[in-house]
């Protein structure tokens, strides 16, 4: 079926009459002037797309109308134009889609059906661990385990690179997903199939919302929704509410952009935007750079939005410029935003749109601070963190509780390290890393803590060697200015040495603490301490051994690092005394803003990103030489311990089978709030009595080869055992932390999978018990995979974070609500009882449905299938189920 809106096509520039664009201000609609830019890119893409079947033409009147249906819980549709993945998830994503192409072919359809539809890229950047560092050849070293651990991966995703169009693949090593995305693979406007239309992308990493700082509207979505919009489907979503961030003033000359975005994350979480769009404007946001911008953005999952849009303005497109973009090209981005009203002046408020709510934050009264220690929500000014850390030693066990006993607060644990003396105590820094796409992708907080660096190694400031220091940029160009602008030797001198082009710490890539610090730590029961530049910092994320974490800038991670300790007042203690005996402050080496804006200038330069990304995908000669199979269909090895075909679709058939009411369901596990995709599924190491490790030892493993759970999410085996195994696992059933259930038949405390797998012999469904924000943190599709393979059905909870919910109906797993003012404690439940959810025959969105207890006991709660599509989705046991089903059809 044509296009109902054909009529608002025409050619950009006459002279090239091939190439057309929807002119949005042909709709000679008054409404669309008042829209958020964000939504006018929802608008654009429903008018572009608009089929009468997948989109249709109310659709397009729904967003039109975005100022009245906003409040209405409206499903509209949104086809991005690209779609982006990181290796962790991408590599169970690219087993899917081989798996779908069996089962595709085993219900009589044909195979290479499925493949990518909208274009796919693959940033191989989450394998490489920090296992060396002080050492001038770290980054050769860490590269060299990370092929030598991840070659099965590797070869994996290289044959899906040549087995699937529209599938390109960015090579290890080459930086991390977010920042490659925002310096080199971003459009902004896309030029495709002859039309002209807006860049937009969604990601299988919540930290995709970085590039809404370039005007690039994205957001992170679970991989298998990520899958369902590569196979063509648009992605189904309630019209958002968007709150307008006005920002006003300029920041305070020491204040970093570090700063400035835990403010904004601690402020928003606040306000409350779990599930809306968030759009910057004001003057104050002209005072940012793109760089500042994107580091605000790339933190929207911390305060919950969906996205976090900064509009394109003039020094948007100065940006693609100085990142070495064709100049003649972004001349055209800028005519095309130009033309349908979406490029910005944030000084003219005159183009202020309609927004759900305003609220406001003056950059001048933003002061230094980090956020901590368990959340990245949690933010600490930097005159308040010895006292504030000093609190949480004692408080009562919590996101800002250690419960130490307070005579223990004090103690002291000696130690030898390389044949000499040291000591630990609680809030001794053990780790301190500048990592994560959030800070690396920004010169002038990695320039800030170059330049920090030189001054306090010519005043004779050193850092401890056992601290485990370590520099993972985002992306080559961040290595080439620090070399350039001559910082480099400086940062190396301190330890910080680059050790590799990943994400590394911020996911828990950190490697091993050296033994004899384990020991210390363990012997006193320590809360020692990470400090990063990333953006999460949940329990058990960073390392095993550092109870309390903090985020940090750049500068101030070396800072903690060269005073040892976060028990530092920095206004009133020195953070070391050099070889004269001179105390040295912190003010005494911390750069100023302007100073640091002139090294930018001078260093950070077009060139630099040219020569950088020219090369991105030929330059690994380790990847270069790796030998994929060319079949289209993969040959899956049974001795492979990385990569597996999954059960998903076993005795998958072409009907539908009708939703049955779970009878008599056990719960697996109780919660309380803010249980994150960590707990659920961990990314970081396999600790060596799980049933991960068990699994894994009777394969032929030792535990040196055992690598990290993010690393295996393509063997369900090792995911499978590793779901609900965080070390810092809170279950309200035993009284200490720990990855551990009751099976209540049998009264046994066992591991969780022990107990589910009990459970399933018995034939006997499962239920999660949870708080608020089920589900919050990184977009992990193995936190919805693994409980449906655990044989957990439902999930109970007061409120979800947005990814997690969307992931667990794409796995067929139900995600029930607490009607409001009601949770486990209202309505005195247990979890000791067994649970009956009726399910209804003729199931509508948000409806509520009757759980009724072994107790006698009966109660409502909301299903959360929100859309229509949603419950198409649940009718055929999944998205994928669903995908299957219509290409093979």
């Amino acid at each position: 079926m044509s296009n109902p809106f054909v009529q608002i096509v025409e050619p950009l520039d006459p002279k090239q009459p091939l190439k057309k664009f929807f002119n949005l201000s042909k709709l000679e609609d008054v409404r669309y002037a008042h829209l958020p830019f964000s939504i006018r890119i929802l608008l654009e893409a429903a008018i572009r797309n608009c089929d009468e079947f997948l989109v249709k033409k109310g659709d397009v009147e729904n967003i039109l109308n975005w100022k009245v249906m906003q409040h209405k819980n409206v499903e509209v549709p949104f086809k991005p134009a690209r779609v982006i993945l990181q290796d962790f998830t991408g590599v169970p994503a690219v087993v899917d889609f081989a798996a779908m192409r069996d089962a595709v072919k085993k219900l009589g359809g044909d195979p290479e059906k499925i493949n990518p539809i909208c274009p796919a890229d693959l940033v191989i950047d989450h394998s490489i661990q920090v296992d060396f560092n002080r050492q001038p050849d770290s980054l050769q070293k860490n590269q060299e385990l990370e092929f030598e651990r991840n070659k099965e991966r590797f070869e994996f995703l290289k044959w899906g690179s040549q087995a699937f169009k529209n599938l390109r693949i960015i090579p290890p090593g080459s930086g991390i997903i977010h920042q490659v995305n925002l310096e080199y693979l971003a459009r902004v406007v896309m030029d495709q199939d002859g039309y002209y239309y807006p860049d937009s992308v969604v990601g299988t990493d919540s930290h995709t919302t970085m590039i809404d700082g370039l005007g690039v509207l994205g957001w992170g979505v679970g991989g298998i929704e990520a899958e369902a919009v590569m196979l063509g489907q648009p992605i189904s979503m309630v019209l958002p509410e968007v709150v307008g961030y006005k920002l006003l003033g300029n920041p305070q000359p020491l204040v970093t952009s570090t700063d400035i975005v835990l403010t904004i994350t601690k402020h928003l979480r606040q306000v409350g935007v779990v599930g809306k769009f968030v759009e910057f404007f004001g003057p104050g946001v002209a005072q940012l750079s793109i760089a500042d911008r994107a580091t605000i953005a790339n933190m929207c999952p911390e305060y919950g939005a969906t996205a976090a849009y900064f509009p394109v303005d003039d020094i948007s497109i100065g940006y693609l410029v100085q990142t070495g973009r064709d100049k003649e090209k972004v001349m055209c981005i800028k005519r095309y935003l130009e033309a349908v009203g979406m490029l910005r002046d944030f000084t003219n408020s005159s183009q202020d749109p309609d927004f759900t709510q305003v609220v406001e934050l003056d950059l001048h009264t933003v002061v230094p601070c980090c956020s901590g220690p368990k959340r990245p929500q949690d933010k600490v000014a930097v005159s308040d963190m010895k006292k504030d850390f000093e609190t949480c030693l004692g408080a009562k066990q919590g996101f800002k509780g250690f419960q130490i006993a307070p005579d223990r607060h004090n103690s002291i644990v000696k130690f030898n390290f390389e044949g000499h003396d040291f000591e630990l105590s609680h809030g001794s820094v053990v780790i301190a890393a500048i990592t994560s796409c959030t800070n690396t992708s920004n010169p002038s907080v990695m320039l800030g803590a170059g330049l920090l660096a030189k001054k306090a190694v010519e005043a004779g400031l050193t850092v401890k060697p056992y601290i485990k220091t370590s520099l993972s940029p985002g992306s080559g160009v961040v290595t080439y200015y620090l070399r350039e602008s001559g910082v480099m030797r400086y940062l190396s001198q301190l330890g910080f040495d680059v050790v590799g082009y990943g994400c590394m710490t911020c996911i828990g890539n950190s490697g091993p603490l050296p033994e004899s610090v384990v020991e210390a730590i363990t012997q006193g029961d320590l809360v020692a301490v990470g400090v990063l530049s990333g953006n999460r910092n949940f329990e058990g994320r960073v390392h095993p051994n550092t109870r309390a974490n903090y985020l940090a800038s750049p500068p101030l991670v070396i800072a903690y690092a060269i005073a040892g300790t976060i028990r530092i007042d920095f206004e009133k203690e020195p953070l070391g005394i050099n070889a004269s005996g001179k105390k040295i402050f912190l003010k005494d080496i911390w750069p100023t803003r302007n100073e640091i804006q002139a090294v930018e200038r001078q260093f950070v330069i077009p060139g630099m990103f040219k020569e950088v990304y020219e090369k991105i995908e030929t330059v690994n000669k380790a990847w270069n030489a790796l030998d994929a199979p060319s079949d289209k269909l993969y040959t899956w090895n049974p001795k492979s311990t990385y990569i597996k075909s999954p059960p998903f679709f076993d005795g998958l058939t072409l009907a539908l089978q009708t939703p049955k009411t779970i009878e008599g369901a056990y719960v697996l596990l109780s919660f309380g709030d803010s249980v994150t995709t960590d707990h659920i599924s961990p990314a970081g190491n396999i600790a060596r009595n799980s049933p991960a490790a068990r699994y894994l030892t009777s394969r032929g493993l030792t535990p040196r080869e055992f690598n990290s759970y993010g690393s295996r999410r393509g063997n369900d085996a090792v995911m499978a055992r590793g779901t609900f195994a965080n070390i810092r696992l809170v279950n309200k059933f035993i009284d200490k932390q720990g990855p551990q259930t009751i099976h209540f038949p049998s009264g046994e405390t066992l591991d969780v999978f022990d107990a589910a797998e009990r459970y399933k012999q018995a034939g006997h469904p499962l239920i999660v018990l949870a708080g608020k924000e089920y589900g919050a943190g990184s977009s992990r599709d193995w936190a919805a995979k693994g409980p449906f393979l655990l044989g957990v059905k439902a999930v109970l909870a007061e409120s979800y974070e947005r990814i997690h919910r969307s992931n667990l109906v794409g796995m067929g797993v139900i995600p029930l609500q607490y009607l409001p003012g009601e949770d486990a404690g209202t309505l005195g439940l247990t979890g000791r009882e067994r649970y009956t959810i009726i399910i209804p025959e003729n199931l509508k969105p948000q409806m509520n449905v009757q759980i009724k207890l072994d107790t006698g006991k009966t109660f409502n709660a909301i299903m959360r299938f929100d859309t229509d599509v949603e419950l198409t989705y649940f009718h055929n046991g999944g998205i994928l189920n669903y995908m299957i089903r219509k290409m093979a059809s």
